[in-house]
């Protein structure tokens, strides 16, 4: 195996891989270190298998409703079975990522790598073996945040990260779920449709902070309608595992649990490489980089979610094509957070992109609001989704599109047309002039638009 190429990429998640497949595609000779599964976290233990178990949770959902649909069905599920199903599409993914590696021509290195300082670009150690690049891109991803001092450390029986929470071996009776953002709420969601006793803890007033308060608010409600216990302003303190439990304080009161799942955050994936000895600027756990992904260190490049939020798969995969395209010569439009997408794929669904309205204000915009209910969409209630709601947030000056934020059933399908709209830069005239088939949920897209500005047909 050569020991010199064009790029060496440190990690293989969406973030590592795509900029692989896309160095390649360039010409560079390039080569992926990866210390454990092809496809990072995202596709192995994060992004891919959830949905999967998502999906088990909604088919079952809707098998005990079968009745509101003029049909019949006996409604049961095999908990190592759904498990199963997860774990091998994660695996089949895992695959088809090794096949594009080799379709590529891009070299797979096993192992941690270690940076030390090179005669361009750091060189790259792994297992005592260096390999030299005239690039070098981190890719190292995350890892859930976990805070000792409460308790809240994981011990891969009773208390759990994402990672022992897709793989259980029994369906807990009652369960305490510690934080209220995207990864905390699908998992609140499936436990909660398989009978499981969820209460969600959120130290801040609402659950879901990083969207728009009145989807939050939505959301708070169908979550506490479906059963679920809800608790803001409340922190969880002096967790300890028994015997066949684990106790909490929850704002000083204690109680038992079957099980606790941490989802309070992440951290980066920074230690031990000797980013510190070559002085990577880190910050609290994040590498900082400029535009293209630029580090202070010649020749070294951070993407994803070692570095700077939003930290999402598809922000990762982008990042690095800019990133490579960039380094190749290329003239590659600079990432734009604010028209990240967001999805949470709980039920119901929630997406959005963009400021959320007190935001806009905050940001000294004039706004323009439009909200459409899904029950006055004929195809919502055709699927017998009739609870949601699509909001928009326009500028009153510019017809600009500010942000737009969705609760229902597959808006994390529909927040696409919405992230189109803001990178082309349409108003409010070219949105009202698209012509939005019928019927479809997508209509309610258009009817939103029109609601900004009195125009909406259907309410």
């Amino acid at each position: 195996m050569s020991t010199n190429f064009d790029v060496i990429i440190i990690g293989s998640g969406p973030g590592g891989y795509v900029t692989a497949i896309r160095a390649a595609q360039l010409g560079l000779k390039t080569a992926v270190v990866e210390k454990s599964e092809i496809g990072g976290v995202c596709l192995n233990w994060g992004c891919i298998p959830t949905k999967a178990l998502l999906r088990s949770a909604e088919v079952y959902t809707n098998m005990q409703h079968a009745s509101e649909y003029g049909l019949s069905a006996q409604a049961g599920f095999d908990l190592a079975a759904i498990v199963k199903r997860s774990r091998s599409i994660a695996g089949q993914l895992s695959g088809g990522v090794k096949f594009l590696m080799k379709k590529n021509k891009v070299t797979l290195i096993d192992g941690f790598a270690k940076l030390e300082k090179g005669s361009a670009a750091p060189n790259v150690v792994v297992d005592g073996k260096t390999y030299t690049a005239k690039h070098v891109i981190l890719a190292t991803g995350a890892r859930a945040r976990t805070v000792p001092g409460a308790g809240l450390e994981p011990d891969g029986k009773y208390i759990w990260t994402a990672k022992e929470a897709m793989i259980p071996d029994t369906m807990p009776k009652k369960l305490l779920v510690v934080g209220s953002g995207a990864i905390g709420m699908e998992f609140a969601s499936f436990y909660n449709a398989f009978g499981s006793d969820v209460t969600v803890v959120e130290m801040v007033d609402r659950i879901l902070p990083a969207e728009d308060a009145e989807i939050s608010a939505l959301a708070e409600k169908a979550f506490k309608k479906k059963g679920m216990r809800i608790l803001t302003k409340a922190q969880v303190a002096n967790v300890k595992p028994g015997a066949s439990t684990v106790s909490a304080e929850i704002n000083g009161t204690a109680e038992s649990f079957d099980r606790i799942i941490l989802a309070i955050g992440i951290v980066g994936n920074v230690e031990n490489m000797g980013l510190e000895e070559l002085g990577v600027e880190i910050d609290r756990t994040h590498i900082t980089v400029d535009e293209f992904s630029r580090t202070k260190i010649p020749g070294l490049y951070a993407i994803g979610d070692v570095t700077t939020p939003p930290w999402l798969a598809h922000k990762a995969s982008h990042e690095g094509i800019i990133c490579i395209e960039k380094i190749t010569g290329g003239n590659p439009h600079p990432l734009n957070a604010s028209r990240i997408p967001g999805c949470t794929y709980c039920q119901p669904q929630i997406a959005s992109v963009g400021m959320t309205e007190q935001a806009a204000k905050d940001a000294g915009h004039a706004v323009r609001i439009g909200r459409f209910p899904f029950i006055g969409n004929g195809k919502a209630i055709a699927l017998g989704e009739p609870e949601g709601l699509i909001k928009t947030v326009f500028d009153t000056k510019t017809g600009e599109l500010l942000g737009a934020h969705m609760i229902g059933t597959e808006v994390t399908e529909l927040i696409q047309g919405y992230t189109i709209a803001q990178t082309l830069e349409t108003t409010e005239a070219e949105l009202m002039e698209t012509v939005f088939p019928h019927p479809t949920l997508s209509e309610m897209m258009h009817e939103s638009v029109l609601a900004a500005y009195d125009k909406a047909l259907h309410i």
